[in-house]
């Protein structure tokens, strides 16, 4: 029996008295829903084995398979759109406006590439609006479903970054993209570097643990049967190796975040305070278990170091703070006082454009989200980009709050992620393009309650 014949029944179970026209229609607009669910999935996996793909697989096509995952988005759009489901909501609608402007603005007025024009605007016309077709066609079973497939998929992510940390980069485990034998690492410390997992890149191992850690420390808040506590104890154990295995700061400080909301979270709900207990127990208990490793004990060599010579450079934690985050929309703005109105041209600042204007990998514009999409659009244009991100997450958060106040964690702990990449990312980069919008869209998700569970509690 195929899959539309059940949907009819299903539908002839739930409202014997419609007529069959408008069962059918009812089981073509669930049959696409099931299809847009299986799109979203294979999004994410898309998003996760992507470099994988490009350095080990397929390294011949490592180029084209950069954009693996646009005909999809696309995809989820025409079936979105033909499902009647309503995705054009006024920010998608500015975000188009803008993007229309910017692209025939780079090609008349600014670096005059069609292909890099279109390459950068493809980030704001055929990704973003799947931020929304994920926040539409999930909900909370759903991103439970998939923050329990991700707390699997965090154990074999670090047995290869601990094989990454401990190899050569001219390893069959360190291949860079294309095959590139020199290795896809980062400079890190100590002459360690930096494991770029499963992705291209080494940002993708901070961006995949970070979403990790808000998993974990949820099912440890929620109750028993959402996860086994043998497998939720292990994936805490693969969060806290992955940190200083990493060398990564941006994921100590994303994991310092989500740990702060839970802390507010907490105090909000005092109930909570034996879990929260249970939480400092077992990470205290982990980290004292992987000290006792000598590889872990080189590895938090290798994070401490490269921890403290980093922020040396940048002033100390204050400093770095204020780079980061107060002083990224500033400079955006200063650094830009002498741009054209309608900037260089969008794209001009990804490394796909750098290389077809120029032959080189470089910021041709400005290495922050912010800086970019100014230089790349002008003041007011980019301005406008910003503050449409801006406005999606304080929105979310403010719905967050609010489920927070029923005592839902999920959306409050997601937010804690997403606060930090929906406004900043750097969309120009695939893999932070791929987690902004998965993420902003799983934030959404968690929101809805499913129909049955309404049904039940009503």
């Amino acid at each position: 029996m195929d899959v539309q014949q059940v949907l009819i029944e299903q539908v002839n179970d739930d409202i014997p008295s419609l007529s069959m026209s408008e069962r059918l229609k009812i089981s073509n607009q669930k049959k696409n829903i099931f299809l847009l669910k299986r799109g979203i999935w294979l999004y994410f996996l898309l998003l996760i084995f992507e470099g994988g793909l490009r350095k080990w697989i397929l390294p011949a096509l490592a180029s084209p398979i950069l954009i693996i995952r646009d005909p999809l988005a696309i995809w989820l759009l025409i079936v979105a759109w033909r499902s009647g489901i309503y995705i054009f909501n006024r920010y998608v609608v500015l975000m188009y406006i803008v993007s229309i402007i910017a692209l025939f603005s780079a090609i008349f007025l600014g670096h005059g590439n069609f292909f890099v024009a279109v390459f950068g605007v493809r980030t704001l016309i055929v990704h973003f609006p799947v931020i929304f077709i994920i926040g539409k066609v999930f909900d909370r079973d759903d991103v439970l479903k998939m923050g329990k497939f991700i707390i699997w998929l965090t154990l074999p992510m670090t047995v290869l970054l601990f094989l990454q940390f401990n190899s050569p980069q001219s390893a069959f485990v360190n291949r860079g993209v294309g095959g590139d034998v020199e290795g896809a690492g980062f400079s890190g410390a100590l002459g360690f570097f930096r494991p770029p997992g499963t992705f291209s890149f080494t940002n993708g191992t901070a961006l995949f643990y970070s979403l990790s850690a808000c998993f974990v420390l949820f099912f440890w808040l929620g109750p028993r049967q959402y996860l086994n506590r043998v497998l939720l104890i292990c994936a805490s154990f693969a969060v806290l190796a992955a940190i200083p295995l990493s060398i990564s700061r941006t994921l100590f400080f994303s994991i310092l975040i989500t740990l702060f909301f839970i802390v507010l979270a907490i105090l909000k709900r005092r109930r909570s305070i034996v879990q929260i207990i249970l939480i400092t127990f077992v990470l205290s208990a982990g980290f004292l278990a992987l000290v006792q490793l000598k590889s872990f004990q080189t590895a938090t060599s290798a994070f401490t170091t490269r921890f403290s010579d980093a922020s040396d450079s940048e002033g100390g934690i204050k400093g770095t703070v204020q780079k980061r985050i107060v002083g990224t929309l500033i400079g955006a703005i200063t650094d830009n006082q002498k741009l054209p109105f309608f900037g260089y041209g969008i794209g001009m600042g990804t490394n796909v454009g750098s290389v077809l204007l120029t032959g080189k990998n470089q910021f041709l514009v400005a290495e922050t989200e912010w800086g970019r999409l100014i230089g790349e659009m002008g003041i007011v244009m980019g301005l406008i980009v910003i503050i449409i991100r801006l406005t999606i997450t304080a929105k979310i958060a403010i719905a967050s709050y609010r489920q927070l106040s029923i005592g839902d964690f999920l959306p409050w702990i997601l937010l804690s992620y997403c606060a930090i990449t929906l406004p900043q990312s750097q969309w120009a980069q695939p893999t932070a393009l791929g987690f902004c919008v998965f993420v902003a869209g799983l934030t959404i998700a968690s929101l809805r309650i499913p129909q049955k569970q309404i049904i039940q509690n009503g």
